[in-house]
């Protein structure tokens, strides 16, 4: 039974509403002031879905008796914090910015977070929260009836699946590093990043540890408190639990991977539930992912990033939408920017963009400015910001470090090449004999083999990535020292004579062997500079056991070669004269995928694994191969 906050003397003491600057770190209080100039302020107010369950929310509107546009941000974050003021002073900033603008903007928490009543589940489930917020803003006096919805990450992941509800005032989305939103789309299904390949993307494993909660140990408030209550409570009690620190690097590596949260001490939740679903498990279809089975019909300004953690999803749904939309309305109004950053780090790129060690040059772009004009245009009615005038995709090509536009993704210029891997049968580490050539290889090549040790995988360095805490830090890091390991194959072109510009999806098919039941194949591609270093663009894996498609289990047998084609990499990058490119092939990344322990069974429950020996063929008859597409003059 869940215990119940009873605050009413604590309340007796409490300063009234008129003190509240007292209060506010100096991090918050510049912003609101100026934000009390211009809006009318509703912290805490309890909006009610279908079920009686109350959501809670803050409003800031413009001081005016016309109808308003609203901006809805709706997260499973914190935007009650009072401790060093960051958290509050961004959300002002941002209510500050839509006002200015002309919007009221509107911040909600998601059902069992925080102030907001109910239990929580992941991605804001259920749905319907989502169609009953609009509902409830668009019949406000102060509402014009048009609701954009905005966020980056958690706070974009939902907006998808509401989407599909339809609600006739849901008139725009900008939906930023959005990729844990989206359950199945073309050839992935990663059912919100949980898998890629059919390996868990041990990233949920850090990030709810610090996001679920124990709903037995949870303190309500009651439902006699109102709204001034609540606002005067969260001056000082925010609901926030403090998680202890976890070493990550270390806490991953625990075993059975079903206990890591529990090993850390941490809360029961959502991670209990989530951690034995299978890739098609039928619970996946019920919560608040997005599926390529439905409907969409919202205007959208879709916002990746090249080292985030779905980049290859996230282009695959803009492609779906674009295809797919329920109109051609809808088909048209999809617009899309890829940024070479890390997950919703867009608005930190600088002159000199740094992502991890690499220099990606001068990548800002006024995110403001193309997030209020696709508003003004869709809510406003603001025939200036049509945005038939601007790009239908921009991206950031790395390498010549430069913004560049295509009507379509991929770019109509860029062409599949076909890059077959080759070696004498010792392509084992930077040291072997492994290239990449667009010839196909003979008959007699000899298999490359390597020794896939679960007790020992190969380490995670850099990559595209979220929320791994200190296990793995994103972005492009010289790989050349971790190419020494044996249990790494290497497979590179000839140094260019021109450059080379790759654009678009990459596509891996291996011819694999393994005395395993199962076990994993990775791939990572590389841009080799000419003194050695060698900087990573995108990496992918898959669990042998899915290559016949992700709603069954086929195991190995012991010599037979089988086809494995792994989901699709994606970026844009320059390799410049002298360049080089080059992919690493092998068993594991760890922790950025959790361990395959090579027995054929579930791998979250065991604590012991085998050793696999693995090889990769590449021969006339087995043409292990990448296909980069490779732009156009």
């Amino acid at each position: 039974m869940k215990k119940t906050v009873r605050l009413w003397l604590v309340l007796l003491t409490m300063l009234p509403v008129s003190g509240l600057l007292a209060q506010v770190p100096n991090a918050a209080e510049d912003v609101l002031k100026q934000l009390q100039k211009v809006a009318v302020i509703e912290q805490k107010i309890m909006m009610p879905m279908r079920d009686g369950i109350r959501l809670a929310t803050d409003i800031y509107r413009p001081r005016t008796d016309k109808p308003v546009p609203i901006i809805f941000s709706k997260t499973p974050y914190n935007f009650n914090s009072w401790g060093d003021g960051e958290q509050r002073a961004g959300t002002y900033q941002a209510a500050l910015d839509a006002v200015k603008h002309g919007y009221a903007y509107v911040v909600q928490n998601e059902r069992g977070k925080f102030f907001s009543e109910g239990d929580w589940e992941i991605l804001g489930a259920p749905t319907t929260d989502g169609y009953d917020a609009f509902a409830w803003m668009a019949k406000q006096p102060w509402s014009n009836g048009k609701i954009g919805t905005l966020g980056c990450s958690s706070t974009a992941e939902w907006q998808m699946a509401v989407a599909a509800l339809g609600h006739p005032s849901h008139a725009a989305m900008v939906a930023q590093g959005f990729g844990a939103g989206v359950g199945r789309v073309g050839p992935f299904m990663e059912q919100g990043n949980w898998y890629r390949g059919g390996a868990q993307q041990m990233l949920f494993t850090t990030w709810l540890y610090g996001t679920q909660i124990d709903d037995k140990a949870r303190p309500i408030f009651p439902k006699s408190a109102t709204s001034e209550d609540l606002t005067r409570v969260s001056r000082f009690y925010d609901l926030a639990p403090e998680m202890p620190k976890v070493d990550w690097a270390q806490g991953l590596r625990h075993l059975p991977v079903q206990d890591i949260i529990k090993h850390a001490d941490g809360a029961k939740g959502m991670y209990d539930k989530l951690i034995p679903r299978k890739p098609n498990d039928p619970d996946w279809y019920k919560g608040g992912l997005y599926h390529d089975n439905m409907p969409f019909g919202v205007p959208s300004f879709w916002f990746a990033s090249w080292y985030d953690v779905s980049t290859g999803p996230n282009l695959a749904l803009f492609n779906h939408v674009r295809k797919n939309g329920i109109d051609e309305k809808t088909r048209n109004a999809q617009y899309l920017v890829i940024a070479p950053t890390l997950h919703c780090a867009y608005k930190r790129a600088t002159e000199n963009t740094m992502v991890g060690e690499r220099s990606v040059g001068d990548a800002r772009l006024n995110y403001d400015e193309l997030t209020y004009g696709w508003f003004d245009y869709w809510l406003k009615g603001d025939a200036s910001a049509d945005p038939a005038k601007m790009p239908r995709v921009r991206y950031y090509t790395m390498g010549s470090n430069k913004w560049q536009t295509s009507e379509t993704w991929p770019p109509a210029n860029a062409k599949p090449v076909t890059y077959y891997l080759s070696s004498g049968g010792r392509a084992n580490s930077l040291y072997g004999d492994g290239k990449l050539t667009t010839k196909l290889p003979a008959a007699s090549e000899k298999a490359d083999q390597f020794t896939y040790d679960p007790a020992f995988p190969v380490p995670s360095y850099g990559g595209n990535v979220c929320c791994t805490g200190n296990a793995v830090q994103g972005g492009s890091y010289d790989q050349h020292q971790m190419e020494t390991r044996n249990d790494i194959l290497v497979y590179t072109t000839d140094a260019f004579d021109n450059g080379v510009e790759v654009s678009g999806n990459i596509e891996t098919t291996l011819y694999v062997a393994s005395d395993a039941k199962d076990t994993d194949f990775t791939i990572k591609l590389i841009d080799v500079y000419p003194d050695g270093r060698a900087f990573n663009l995108d990496e992918t894996i898959l669990r042998a056991r899915y290559r016949e498609g992700f709603d069954k289990e086929v195991f190995m047998e012991k010599g037979k070669v089988y086809k494995l084609v792994l989901s699709p990499m994606a970026t844009s990058n320059y390799f410049a004269p002298g360049h080089r490119i080059r992919v690493e092939i092998s068993s594991s990344n760890f922790p950025r995928f959790d361990r395959n322990m090579n027995t054929g069974g579930d791998n979250y429950s065991e604590t012991k694994g085998v050793a696999a020996h693995n090889q990769i063929y590449h021969t006339d008859k087995y043409p292990s191969q990448i296909q980069l597409p490779i732009a156009g003059k």
